[in-house]
């Protein structure tokens, strides 16, 4: 089997799974206040708190004034699983195959976080060795779901005039290509919960991919 063959067979089933994901797993945004970022820990704080040892897993995201939230990873064979808790994220695990972290929240739970986000805002995430990576967001994309509860639908951009995206060049976009952390959920707009799709693309802040686990 040739690379090129592989890379085509694997796009193909993930975004088929991706294409069932997004149309299935969310709920409508919740409206009320966010919250007192006044009570949330310290990044070194926050740091600590979510280290287990494990260098390989993915603990904790940091946005200073904004949140401090656990990660959990999705069970094996799951790659529909989402988080049913309020306070934490889950890891795409998908992505993962293409060196970039995926990080899912239903939008009427953290989720709601994500439409607050702005570009130029710096991430942080922290593993299980207390190892940091720090990211800096450089774009934010809206697209509604022509079809919103077909697994197979085609998305068109909100914000700019460019072609319609199949569900596999949907996944694509979000989440192939150099290093980078993308937030999806899913937006709300006229009664449909599944209406369109956010995505916040983060990238590694230059000279800073990786701090020292004691940086506040």
């Amino acid at each position: 089997m040739t690379l090129n063959t592989k890379i085509a067979q694997t796009v193909r089933s993930t975004s088929f799974l991706f294409a069932i994901f997004i149309s299935l797993f969310y709920r409508p945004i919740n409206t009320q206040a966010l919250g007192n970022t006044a009570t949330l820990p310290t990044f070194a704080e926050f740091a600590k708190s979510v280290q287990n040892g494990d260098a390989k897993a993915l603990r904790g995201v940091y946005v200073a004034d904004m949140f401090a939230l656990p990660i959990v990873q999705q069970p094996a064979g799951n790659p529909a699983f989402v988080s049913s808790s309020d306070g934490e994220i889950t890891q795409f695990g998908m992505p993962s195959q293409y060196g970039n972290v995926g990080l899912l929240a239903h939008n009427h739970l953290s989720g709601k976080l994500f439409f607050q986000l702005a570009v130029g805002q710096e991430v942080r995430l922290v593993y299980g060795d207390g190892r940091i990576e720090v990211f800096v967001i450089n774009e934010i994309l809206r697209y509604q779901a022509l079809q919103p509860t077909s697994p197979y639908s085609s998305f068109r951009n909100m914000d700019k005039d460019e072609a319609t995206l199949t569900a596999e060049q949907m996944f694509k976009r979000a989440y192939f290509g150099d290093r980078h952390v993308t937030f999806q959920t899913c937006i709300n707009s006229y009664g449909n919960a599944s209406w369109g799709r956010l995505f916040v693309i983060a990238t590694p802040k230059p000279q800073m991919a990786d701090i020292d686990r004691t940086t506040h």
